[in-house]
């Protein structure tokens, strides 16, 4: 297979070189030459250098403000937001497609169920049913919000249910980066087992908020669409949408355990040197993406699938540990995080964040102060946490790269649903895209700021917990 011998560039390079001329107008594509023709080879070079240098001084800047270090990113990205396009509709999704992947496959290799083996069953419900019931809840106050607002002004539209529903499911996992990096500037108040719980759930609901967007897909706009998410074959019927969507799933698992097989026999067998496990790592989860779509099954839950089973075995190799491979992708996932924050901020046009302002506003709110406190205090009774460490747990909410990446799942969906037509999709999907990044924008920075104030103020520490937990 080709992708066990391009370097990750190349791969990345041919996702977003996918011209897609169908889905490109006349108009674009002079833009897209245009552009080219404008820069030569060291420029476009320079420019590409400059920028990714500019993503860490945003970074520590972030930082230096106790926000997550992709807000800067993202606001790099918004900032720079060039005139002209660069990259065509197909390109953009190609390369989504392969930056979800390796970020699945990373959630996989960092899921330590033996870190909340004491509290599984919890940290289960918190990541699969908090997915469910935040998204549930989220869609439909977005319908609601948007009722309202139509009633108080004609600019704005009311969003069908099943629309509101697509956005609230692309925005139903957290983020462990985000959440982790601003709480490690206050870890001593933060018990180690709370972290534990935050790393485990936001590692899980990346795949489960996929399933709930693959299932809410089929079922409000038919299997044909959900195909396009998870390339699988088209069933008629409700019956045929959970046919489809259960078939995905064992498709996905079942690639997941065959790629896990071969991966071990790789390692053992054909890696000489540690700084191979890159390629290796690199090549297994963008096989498992391919191989499960090509049997019309999930690529994403095989990719998820794959990093889990690789990273609970133990390798025979001496050369290899089973730290190592998740530590060698450990800089590209960060890498392709931030590609992600980058790359939405610099295709989003400005007006579709000024059209969904109010709408935007409330949303985000209602996600951080109503969805996820309803999402975490109705399993409250199954958890073995204190009122302060729960609150805590509330409030580490915090979206990131897979709701910005998920968010041209739905834009595709939108742009094939047959009923719609041309105005409507142009305004749907501004509408997306807007909520989505002013969503994750306030989210990161209201909660990534106040996130060190409140574990203060709740007197939590985390040298004790540990020290009980070691006793």
């Amino acid at each position: 297979m080709s992708c066990f011998h391009q370097s990750p560039i190349a791969l990345w390079a041919a996702a977003a070189a996918n011209s897609g001329a169908e889905l490109i107008k006349p108009k674009q594509a002079e833009q897209v030459t245009n552009l080219m023709e404008k820069l030569s080879l060291p420029a476009l070079l320079s420019l590409i250098a400059m920028v990714f240098i500019g993503t860490l001084v945003m970074s520590k800047f972030a930082r230096r403000l106790q926000v997550p270090a992709v807000l800067g990113v993202l606001l790099l990205g918004a900032a720079i937001n060039p005139e002209e396009q660069f990259f065509n509709n197909t390109g953009v999704e190609n390369l989504h497609i392969v930056s979800l992947t390796m970020l699945l496959f990373y959630a996989g290799l960092t899921t330590r169920i033996k870190n909340i083996r004491q509290f599984l069953g919890y940290g289960l419900m918190l990541a699969v049913g908090g997915v469910a019931v935040s998204s549930l809840v989220f869609g439909l106050i977005i319908f609601a919000v948007y009722a309202l607002f139509s009633g108080t002004s004609n600019e704005v539209s009311i969003l069908p249910l099943g629309i509101c529903m697509l956005i609230a499911a692309s925005l139903g996992s957290t983020d462990a980066g985000a959440t982790l990096s601003v709480l490690s500037s206050v870890q001593r108040y933060v018990p180690e087992r709370v972290r534990n719980l935050l790393e485990f759930e936001s590692s899980v609901n990346d795949p489960a908020a996929i399933l709930f967007l693959m299932l809410v897909t089929g079922i409000f706009y038919g299997s044909g669409h959900s195909a396009a998410i998870i390339g699988q074959g088209v069933v008629g019927g409700v019956a045929g949408e959970f046919q489809t969507f259960f078939k995905s799933i064992g498709s996905g698992i079942m690639v997941g355990l065959i790629l896990t097989y071969i991966s071990q026999h790789i390692v053992r067998h054909y890696v000489i040197s540690r700084d191979q496990i890159l390629i290796v790592g690199i090549s297994i989860a963008i096989a498992s993406y391919g191989m499960a779509s090509l049997l019309k099954g999930s690529g994403y839950i095989s990719a998820y699938v794959t990093g889990v089973f690789l990273a609970s075995n133990i390798y025979d190799n001496p050369l290899i540990t089973e730290e190592l491979l998740e530590n060698s992708l450990e800089s590209f996932n960060t890498f392709t995080e931030m590609l992600v924050f980058l790359m939405f901020g610099i295709i989003i046009d400005p007006l579709n964040i000024l059209h969904v302002l109010p709408e935007g506003f409330v949303c985000a709110l209602s996600l951080m102060f109503v969805v996820r406190p309803v999402s975490v205090f109705l399993f409250k009774r199954f958890a073995p946490f204190n009122n302060r460490e729960t609150i805590l747990i509330c409030w580490c909410g915090l979206r990131g790269a897979v709701p910005l990446a998920l968010t041209y799942a739905v834009i595709h969906t939108i742009e094939n649903i047959p009923s719609v037509t041309s105005p409507q999709i142009e305004m749907y999907t501004q509408q997306v895209e807007g909520l989505i990044f002013l969503t994750v924008l306030l989210n990161l920075a209201l909660q990534g700021l106040s996130l060190p104030w409140l574990s203060r103020k709740l007197g939590l520490t985390g040298q004790i917990d540990e020290a009980v937990e070691a006793s």
